[in-house]
């Protein structure tokens, strides 16, 4: 039978009838159900938007074959069961984010644990936990890194009391004129696919960009010079999708089109090439008559064709992707999904493609795959540390002794003390954080007369300032409400500019999300020009900028690019003492580090390992061992 540590005394009676919420059951949420179970926790609901997908499998070990399509929550529940039948798992099919789980639902609970692998929900349970003021125990890998930490309102930072490096994007200019890494051309790859078969995004487009400030040419007098080979392919004619479906979704017209007439038009840039290695275009026609298949050796996912080779595989993709779009009707639109061989055949062939016309070595689809889908390789045992760590710091806020918690870093190398697992003082809330400070508020650097209330909406309250449902009023001595969470009753004002409703330079405006308990104040700083690409900066936040740790560039390299599991960790990138590493910024991951300071270890002073760990919170709890179900 199981054997484990099993915790006696008050702290085992606070175990088996205290409620607990898992937020995630992936990666993290599968080992952490597993350990909770098997602790002795008896009330435990687990919620996770997500269904089980093949590839989870070689690490999500509460699902089986058998199980691929259905609810991760539910399957979870009933593989955990098997381990303690008497426990009592409810579990949900759903978004944490959805306004049923409101502060309510939150103050069950005496204990959340986050196995998250997204920012936004980290912020929204962030908020959650603060407003109900229960403990929250983030955690997060990202291939062998990992962390755990403690967030109590008013004891220690929350989640978003230090900044994360914003995801990295690419100025529009370089992902369609000057491409010059591999990532700039799966980027461009996969805009073509929204622009020939999804969802068409203005700021997606994958035309050369007339308007770059660096080509500083003059249309007019160089339009004569691209000899386009095929009318048809006039970039200026029709959008995209428009042009594909006149041609019939014609692969030799398209592969043309993007790799032969647009980069013709392109190499009519000339100020372009001053100082860079000018394109090289591709004609189908000629390569046809040339072309002869061969592969690098090795697994099929890892081999690298030759550009013949890729011509085909982008011929291929685009009949099967076609025939989908006409299955699915008129109107119909796909869905980039890096698990769906066409569409990640499609972009295989078509970065490859473009790599080789910009001089650049192609990658294996397993390659692109990787950095297509941002994905940090999951390590099945990361998982199964970091959930143990979690259920360690549990019972000590169980036995009352927040105090002792820590943030806990586990790293891929020893550090000078040979230990693996780093623990750290929590720190106490940061003053100037815009989500837990007693009133919070940011200043906002935008344009008035360019930014539009849809844009304040969607990007700066919603996607930069994390709100789920957010209502803004202007402070104008009116109450003038600008955006309502009541669906339909400000619509009117999306496309019209923030000075149409006389906001200016020092105007403030209110924003609330009822649902997170939350409100933020924003002070206006109007500014007429902001970077190429910019639509506003949050002033005095430049994590960017931060110094980078001091780590190897192997291992960083190592890490770039993974799977989702990849909880990408909370943590600040302050303190003298940095051995940890950052995430590709394409992930949206943040600096995941070594103690922030090496002052701040443990009580004693020193770093411990695992079994280490164990033994002395064995001690503080006088846990003894026995049996369990």
């Amino acid at each position: 039978g199981w054997a484990t540590p099993r915790p006696q005394g008050p702290l085992a009676d606070s175990i088996s009838t205290c409620k607990v919420l898992v937020v995630g059951a992936g990666g993290i949420g599968c080992e952490l159900l597993k350990n909770l179970v098997l602790t002795g926790f008896k009330n435990i609901e687990v919620i996770d938007l997500d269904t089980i997908d093949v590839s989870n499998l070689n690490r999500q070990f509460l699902f089986q074959k058998k199980h691929v399509g259905k609810s991760k929550a539910q399957v979870a529940k009933e593989s955990a069961l098997q381990f303690c039948p008497s426990a009592n798992i409810t579990a949900y099919h759903d978004s944490i984010m959805n306004p049923e789980y409101n502060v309510e639902f939150f103050r069950k609970f005496m204990l959340v644990m986050n196995a998250l692998d997204n920012r936004a929900a980290r912020n929204h349970v962030n908020r959650m936990c603060l407003a109900a003021d229960i403990p929250l125990i983030e955690s997060g890998t990202a291939g062998y890194l990992g962390q755990v930490t403690v967030i109590k309102k008013g004891m220690t930072e929350c989640y978003e009391c230090q900044p994360k490096p914003a995801q990295k994007t690419f100025p529009g200019c370089t992902i369609r004129n000057t491409p010059s890494e591999p990532i700039h051309c799966i980027v461009w790859a996969k805009y073509l696919f929204n622009q020939l078969f999804g969802e068409e995004d203005a700021d997606q487009e994958v035309s050369p960009d007339t308007a770059d400030p660096e080509a500083a040419w003059n249309p007019e007098e160089t339009a004569a010079r691209a000899t386009a080979s095929d009318k048809d392919g006039d970039i200026k004619r029709v959008s995209t999708k428009e042009w594909a479906r006149s041609t019939g979704y014609d692969s030799v017209k398209l592969f043309n089109k993007l790799f032969k007439d647009d980069i013709m038009y392109l190499l009519t840039m000339d100020k372009l090439w001053k100082k860079r290695k000018a394109p090289t275009p591709l004609d189908w026609h000629q390569l046809e008559n040339s072309g002869m298949l061969s592969a690098s050796p090795g697994l099929k996912d890892q081999q690298v064709l030759d550009v013949w080779g890729y011509c085909q595989l982008f011929q291929h993709s685009v009949e099967t992707l076609r025939s989908q779009l006409q299955e699915k009707g008129e109107g119909a639109e796909l869905v980039w999904d890096k698990d769906d061989p066409p569409a990640m055949d499609f972009v295989t062939a078509a970065a490859n493609l473009r790599m080789h016309i910009f001089s650049m070595n192609m990658k294996s689809r397993f390659d692109v795959k990787s950095m297509a889908g941002n994905i940090i390789p999951a390590i099945a045992t990361t998982n199964a540390v970091i959930a143990g760590l979690i259920v360690l710091e549990g019972l000590k806020i169980l036995s009352g002794e927040l105090e002792s918690c820590r943030t806990i870093f586990l790293n891929k190398c020893p550090n000078l003390r040979k230990k693996l697992l780093v623990p750290c003082v929590l720190d106490p809330p940061s003053a100037n954080c815009y989500v837990c400070a007693s009133k919070p508020e940011v200043t906002v650097k935008l344009n008035v007369h360019k930014t539009m209330v849809l844009t304040l909406q969607d990007k700066i309250v919603k996607e930069r300032f994390g709100m789920v449902a957010p209502d803004v009023q202007i402070e104008d001595g009116k109450g003038t409400i600008l955006i309502s969470s009541e669906e339909g009753e400000t619509e009117g004002n999306n496309n019209k500019f923030l000075s149409d409703f006389g906001i200016r330079n020092g105007s403030r405006l209110q924003a609330d999300d009822f649902l997170q308990d939350y409100t933020l104040l924003i002070n206006v700083l109007h500014v007429e020009d902001l970077e190429r690409d910019v639509e506003f900066e949050v002033v005095g936040e430049a994590p960017d900028k931060a110094p980078p740790p001091q780590t190897n560039q192997e291992e960083v390299n190592s890490i770039t690019n993974g799977n989702k599991d990849s909880a990408q960790p909370s943590t600040s990138s302050k303190g003298q003492h940095r051995s940890g590493h950052d995430a590709n910024a394409m992930t949206g991951g943040v600096n995941i580090q070594s103690c922030k300071n090496d002052n701040k270890v443990t009580p004693s002073g020193t770093a411990v390992d695992v079994f280490s760990t164990f033994i002395l919170l064995q001690k503080s709890l006088q846990i003894q061992i026995s049996e369990i179900c």
